[in-house]
């Protein structure tokens, strides 16, 4: 198991409870996977985009904190592609 932080950015107009449920789904992809969240991270919010993606201006930035293996981070990247409320997101290996 390895140490990842995974960045996603979520539509801007989706309402604070669906907002909740869909981060609490994206989080279940990685558990239910064998993976383990340490912590997910808020803070950044609701921000400008630096440009456009589909067409949004403005989107919601969540941060995780994962111990996981490749499998696990793979079936995420692969549900995250096909989530039309996922604007972006990036997984990192972080130095061990």
């Amino acid at each position: 198991m390895r140490n990842y932080e995974i960045m996603y950015i979520l539509k801007a107009d989706l309402n604070p409870e669906a907002r909740g449920e869909l981060i609490n789904k994206l989080s279940e992809i990685l558990t239910s996977n064998g993976a383990t969240v340490n912590k997910v991270d808020e803070s950044m919010g609701l921000r400008d985009l630096a440009y456009e993606i589909k067409k949004e201006k403005q989107g919601y930035y969540v941060v995780l904190n994962v111990t996981a293996d490749e499998k696990a981070t793979s079936e995420f990247s692969r549900l995250v592609k096909i989530n039309p409320n996922v604007l972006r997101h990036i997984v990192l290996l972080l130095d061990e």
